[in-house]
């Protein structure tokens, strides 16, 4: 068997060093696409420390934009979407909206339920309500604003929900969410709301904050904002003594929580429209973060679309609650708040408590 000769040699080196070369690069591609799928990967968004979904790099690339329409009411459950209206009135989101601002839910419920409309900001009750009358023709995505009820007083007497014992308290809101989240809060202290109390109701906020006025030193009331803002404008006597949501937190340890707003979505959208959902999702997150960020500035956007005015609006903004909870934490709050309802009034949450399929999250 004859040697190899140098020639062969330097050769085989050379063949070597090739394959060696080859095998690193190949090895480099298999890292790089590995790293490129777990970035895509992990596009979830997180806030209040909820896990949300959104829709992934690869997927925008191919996503077509959805038209939808989107409706909320003249008041805090819209102020988390003025970014959002601003971006799309500009041609800036990904998806195309169209908004419409309504004085009160019933003007766009029936439109919603036919898919007219596809996605509203509402009342937690009221999406309940509307849930149960219409066979689930809708479902809820998130919690988009917490509590907004406040107890003020001419004075300062009041430290804790048992010193409204003996006292007169006005507000709007008979035989509907303001009543029962008073009572239940009254109860829970160990108040008997018909006994140790006097509730007395008036039809607008406007007549609360006269009473205030004339009433002077010692009045006290309860009221939502933005109105808890526009009376206490009236009178420098008059202050916010207890935080009708952070006293029910605190009367409860099971994470309970009074929720005023939800993002609704027609049924049948929801399971044919997935990704127009996430991406609305998405960007009306980002709505969110920008309006509790940018006080001043989502004040003025207030104003701009109708809602009320920005001198109001920032005062206001601070304590309106605006969040956006999804998952089970979202399923839980709003379970959780419409139980209390129900069993004060079957009523008000549409007569039965709502299926699971109530929960498109």
């Amino acid at each position: 068997m004859r040697g190899i000769s140098l020639k062969e040699k330097i050769l085989k080196g050379k063949m070597t060093a090739a394959l060696t070369a080859s095998i690193v690069i190949f090895a480099a591609s298999l890292a790089g696409c590995g790293a490129k799928t777990a970035d895509s990967s992990n596009s979830a968004i997180n806030n209040d420390n909820v896990k949300t979904t959104a829709v992934t790099e690869e997927s925008t690339s191919t996503y077509v934009p959805a038209d939808m329409k989107i409706a909320a009411m003249k008041g805090p459950t819209a102020i988390g979407m003025v970014k959002l209206m601003k971006d799309s009135k500009e041609g800036s989101t990904t998806n195309n909206y169209d908004f419409t601002i309504a004085a009160s839910a019933d003007e766009f419920t029936s439109l919603l339920i036919k898919g007219d409309i596809q996605i509203a900001a509402l009342p937690c009750n009221a999406a309940s309500t509307l849930y149960n009358k219409s066979n689930g023709k809708i479902k809820v995505l998130g919690i988009n604003t917490l509590g907004v009820l406040y107890i003020l007083e001419n004075g300062e007497s009041i430290r804790s929900v048992t010193d409204l014992k003996g006292k007169t308290i006005y507000t709007t809101g008979k035989g509907t969410t303001p009543e029962y989240t008073l009572r239940y809060l009254l109860t829970k202290a160990g108040l008997d709301p018909d006994k140790d109390v006097t509730i007395e109701f008036k039809s607008e906020a406007a007549e609360v904050a006269t009473v205030m006025a004339s009433k002077g030193k010692g009045a006290v009331s309860m009221l939502p904002q933005p109105y808890v803002t526009t009376v206490m404008n009236t009178s420098d006597s008059i202050r916010i003594v207890l935080d009708v949501t952070k006293e029910w937190e605190k009367l409860n340890n099971d994470g309970s929580t009074v929720v005023t707003g939800v993002i609704a979505v027609n049924s049948d959208y929801y399971n044919n429209n997935k990704n127009a959902i996430d991406m609305f999702m998405k960007e009306y997150s980002q709505s969110v973060e920008y309006v509790n960020s940018n006080v001043d500035d989502a004040a003025q956007l207030v104003e701009e679309f109708g809602i009320f005015k920005a001198s109001v609006a920032k005062q206001a903004i601070p304590f309106c609650n605006i969040t956006f909870v999804t998952g089970s934490q979202a399923k839980a709050k709003i379970s959780s708040y419409l139980s209390v309802l129900y069993s004060q009034n079957p009523q008000s949450v549409g007569g039965s408590m709502p299926s699971d399929d109530f929960y498109g999250m």
